[in-house]
C-alpha cells in the first residue's frame, strides 16, 4: 500500500510541475500593450488613408478576438479625433483568428484496450492517458474600414461616436 502511495504521490507532482510549466508558456505570449506595429508579423495597429475621410485600420495581435476587435475600433475613434470628426462607421470589418485563439491549457483523456496472443500466451491490456496541450496564444487580427464625419452621428448599429469609443475602451488600456 505505501508503494502504490509513492507512485500516486509521485505522478501528482509531475502533473502539477507539467501544469505549472505550461501556464508560464501561456503567460509569454499575451496581447502586447496598445501602440502602433513595429514589425511585419508584430502586435499593434497600421492604417491606410483611402480617401480624406476613410480609412482601413487593422489591429494585430494575439489571443482572444474581442480584445484585438477593441484595439482596432479605438484606434479608429483616435483617428477619427485626431482628424477633427466626431465619429465614424465601420462599412467593412475582416477578423482573422481561430474561436479558441486565447490559448492555454486544454487537457484530454484517451483510453484504448488491446489483446493479442503470443505462442501459447493470450494478453489484454487497458490503458489511460492524460495529455496536455501546451498551445499558446494564437495571433488574430481585425482590419476595419471607416468613414468617418461631423456632426451628428448616423443611427446605424455600425457607428460609433469617437469620443465615446475612447471612454468605453481607454480605461482598459
Amino acid at each position: 500500500m505505501i508503494a502504490i502511495t509513492s507512485v500516486f504521490s509521485k505522478k501528482s507532482l509531475t502533473v502539477s510541475v507539467l501544469a505549472a510549466s505550461a501556464l508560464a508558456l501561456t503567460a509569454c505570449a499575451s496581447l502586447a500593450p496598445y501602440g502602433p506595429q513595429m514589425a511585419a508579423r508584430g502586435q499593434g495597429y497600421s492604417e491606410q488613408q483611402i480617401e480624406s475621410n476613410r480609412f482601413r485600420v487593422t489591429y494585430s495581435g494575439v489571443g482572444a478576438v474581442g480584445p484585438v476587435a477593441d484595439l482596432a475600433l479605438y484606434r479608429a475613434a483616435e483617428l477619427a479625433t485626431q482628424n477633427g470628426y466626431d465619429w465614424f462607421e465601420v462599412t467593412q470589418r475582416w477578423i482573422d483568428g481561430r474561436p479558441d485563439s486565447a490559448g492555454g491549457v486544454r487537457p484530454n483523456v484517451s483510453i484504448g484496450a488491446s489483446s493479442g496472443r503470443y505462442g501459447g500466451w493470450s494478453t489484454s491490456g487497458v490503458g489511460v492517458g492524460v495529455g496536455l496541450n501546451l498551445n499558446g496564444p494564437s495571433p488574430t487580427s481585425t482590419t476595419l474600414e471607416v468613414v468617418m464625419g461631423r456632426g451628428s452621428k448616423p443611427d446605424s448599429p455600425e457607428a460609433y461616436s469617437a469620443r465615446g469609443v475612447l471612454e468605453a475602451i481607454g480605461h482598459r488600456l
